[in-house]
């Protein structure tokens, strides 16, 4: 894919963002005619820019269709004879739902036994990350982890949890702001009642870093 890069200087800064050149142009002329459809003037002063900046979130939060998560793992594999869990905590998530294009936010606990082989811990996040930069439902995202870890480490087993707050129901439908969606998955040892329930209880545990 062909990226245009465009420098934006104030005060000293430069922010470099790399986007689509034809996608982005394609992405404004569409914005601006849904500001349209919703009544906005779109000429006057404070949207004059949102068709753009709107097309440029919209890729930046859907990037992860042009990330390959398998590969992500297979970058930093090393050779490691540990056969105890290995957890990744508190992952934040930041994806889209599908159904109303609406956010959801939360945290991700991602976890698996070497058989053989590790992997670098921020691949774990990394991996995460690719698979909710879509447009996504968290049951399919829990599953989607669980099995790219499961398949390309080919670990002893792997298990996925994710807490999330769904925008799609705090701002509109039933509106409930306070509730929490909870997703998991667990391949090979962590089907195990005693490996899920450390599992469990680790993720549970508060930090003191």
């Amino acid at each position: 894919m062909e990226f245009s890069t465009n420098g934006d200087s104030h005060n000293g800064f430069t922010k470099i963002e790399k986007y689509n050149q034809d996608t982005t142009e394609q992405l404004m002329f569409h914005y601006k005619k849904v500001l349209e459809l919703l009544g906005e003037d779109a000429e006057r002063e404070g949207l004059l820019k949102t068709p753009l900046r709107v097309a440029k979130a919209m890729q930046f939060l859907t990037q992860g269709y042009h990330n390959n998560p398998e590969d992500i793992l297979k970058s930093a594999i090393f050779k490691e004879d540990y056969r105890q869990m290995v957890i990744v905590k508190d992952i934040e998530v930041y994806s889209m739902c599908e159904h109303h294009m609406l956010p959801f936010v939360g945290r991700a606990h991602v976890a698996y036994i070497p058989n053989g082989t590790i992997t670098g811990l921020s691949k774990i996040a990394r991996v995460v990350d690719a698979f909710a930069r879509r447009l996504q439902v968290q049951e399919r995202l829990t599953t989607q982890i669980k099995d790219c870890i499961q398949n390309t480490l080919n670990p002893l087993g792997v298990a996925v949890v994710i807490e999330a707050q769904h925008m799609c129901m705090s701002m509109r439908g039933v509106q409930k702001q306070n509730a929490i969606t909870t997703t998991s998955d667990f391949t090979g040892a962590f089907e195990k009642v005693a490996t899920r329930e450390e599992f469990i209880r680790l993720i549970s545990t508060k930090s003191n870093y």
